[in-house]
């Protein structure tokens, strides 16, 4: 599973990468987690609210931060 966390430093999109993290160490689960700071790489995803969550290639969240709740439900744990 491949996770990106898209953003440009705010601190919404730390806290949304923390979380993730958070959540991919405590279920054990096999995910890559790379944080995206290239805008050329945000725009590609015709988004303009950051942080945004892309899991797998689809687009699972954007312009909030996502609770701890939502990402394991997303993550299926």
């Amino acid at each position: 599973m491949e996770i990106k966390v898209l953003g440009t430093g705010c601190s919404k999109c730390k806290t949304t990468y923390a979380i993730i993290e958070k959540v991919i160490k405590e279920n054990n689960v096999h995910a890559t987690l790379t944080k995206v700071e290239d805008i050329m790489e945000i725009m590609s995803h015709n988004i303009l609210a950051t942080p945004v969550v892309v899991i797998d290639g689809e687009v699972r969240s954007k312009g909030s931060v996502p609770s701890e709740k939502e990402i394991k439900k997303w993550l299926g744990v």
